[in-house]
């Protein structure tokens, strides 16, 4: 386990994920995580490969992002029947249950502010949300799930929950981090680049045949 010091000198390229979590996670025996600069074809034998990027935000140029249409509110633990609702709906190939979104409430790194909701102003419906978490230790805000149901993207409401937790924290946090799986077809990478987030990590999570 690296220290850390190590790991904020570059947190996105030292480790695959934040860390608080390295610090509490084992790696199992059929599992290989490789940064992409130390990947060769070669790695692969025997294995499958997911591929996830991780970026980074300084917190100093966050973009103002508003739409009169919608309104932001802090999320409370009756939500998260809601909160379900809408990352279930946004994703074909995940599903949460309300035990698990419960369970980050009890977590060293959670905080009442970082969860959020997006309501339409019209119909009093959410139509988006955002889970992050502040890893006091490292200073780090940490982007965890960031969703829109379908039929309302394309109206800048992902941007407008991104920015809304940077600007909660930019004067608490040191630095945000966040990963994705790569080639995802929502394309949340590009999401997060508009936001102000950089980088060129990749992460190889290899998984044994």
């Amino acid at each position: 386990m690296i220290t850390l010091i190590e790991y904020l000198k570059k947190p996105c390229g030292t480790l695959s994920i934040p860390y608080w979590k390295a610090k509490n996670i084992v790696i199992p025996p059929d599992m290989k995580i490789l940064h992409d600069k130390d990947f060769s074809a070669d790695t692969l034998s025997g294995y499958t490969d997911e591929k996830y990027f991780r970026l980074y935000h300084n917190l100093k140029e966050i973009p103002k992002i508003t739409n009169d249409d919608f309104e932001i509110t802090t999320a409370t633990r009756k939500d998260i029947k809601e909160i379900v609702e809408i990352i279930n709906d946004s994703y074909t190939d995940i599903s949460v249950t309300k035990e698990l979104i419960k369970s980050y409430t009890k977590t060293p790194v959670y905080n009442v502010e970082l969860w959020i909701m997006v309501r339409e102003k019209a119909t009093g419906k959410y139509v988006g949300c955002g889970i992050a978490d502040f890893d006091a230790e490292a200073k780090e805000l940490i982007l965890e799930w960031i969703q829109v149901f379908p039929q309302y993207r394309g109206k800048k409401i992902g941007q407008l929950i991104v920015t809304e937790l940077l600007f909660r924290m930019k004067d608490v946090a040191d630095f945000a981090t966040v990963s994705g799986k790569v080639g995802n077809s929502t394309n949340p990478e590009a999401l997060y680049r508009k936001c102000g987030f950089v980088g060129n990590d990749v992460w190889h999570i290899l998984h044994k045949k």
